[in-house]
């Protein structure tokens, strides 16, 4: 059984690769809006979790200001960002799949770089208004970016690292007047070829987003 599990890994991974992202071009991101309206205290009174979305696009400057907020880079000079991580080593990755592909958000560059082409987010698993939401983010620790401690204490940073990015996204929602709530249930083995992962990456939390339906 094992051998086959790693054989099916094998060959979907080698499936993902072929497809590539061919199909897709990068994405310039708008320059994050500083201005938007909004307090912390309206944003933190109106947090919660929505699960169900409607099905029109957000627009490319709400999804700029999403990805700024969550893990975007507010001190250029010192390429830090938004929110804080262990050591400052910056292991939390974002990905985004919408209905045209997977797209790896670039904070230095703000763009979105393609990983792989076609709609994948209703193989993120377990609840199906997932698919729905027109924008999924995958929050992804880099593990190997930890140059201290040992696998568990490198999991646990990771994850408060993962909570902090999703905390952002959840006010940036509200805030925004989007929909969001945060996901622990991912088929962990259906994404990781989908997204090209290495194996010290790991993948810890879904967020959907998109308009309240």
């Amino acid at each position: 059984m094992k051998r086959h599990t790693i054989l099916t890994a094998a060959l979907l991974c080698a499936a993902f690769s072929l497809a590539g992202a061919h199909d897709l071009k990068p994405i310039q991101l708008k320059k994050p809006d500083m201005a938007r309206k909004g307090t912390l205290m309206d944003a933190l009174s109106k947090r919660q979790s929505v699960r169900e979305y409607g099905s029109k696009m957000i627009t490319d400057q709400e999804l700029s200001d999403l990805l700024w907020a969550a893990n975007g880079i507010n001190r250029p000079a010192e390429g830090k960002r938004t929110a804080p991580s262990a050591m400052n080593v910056q292991d939390i990755d974002i990905y985004v799949l919408t209905a045209q592909g997977v797209y790896l958000y670039d904070a230095k560059k703000n763009t979105l770089d393609p990983v792989t082409s076609g709609d994948h987010r209703a193989q993120i698993g377990a609840q199906p208004f997932v698919a729905t939401a027109p924008v999924n983010l995958m929050l992804v620790s880099d593990l190997s970016r930890f140059t201290r401690g040992d696998d568990a204490g490198k999991a646990n940073m990771a994850a408060m690292d993962a909570g902090i990015v999703s905390q952002n996204i959840s006010l940036f929602c509200a805030s925004a007047g989007l929909a969001t709530v945060v996901r622990a249930m991912i088929d962990v083995d259906k994404m990781t070829p989908i997204l090209k992962l290495k194996p010290a990456q790991k993948i810890l939390l879904n967020m959907p987003v998109g308009y309240p339906k």
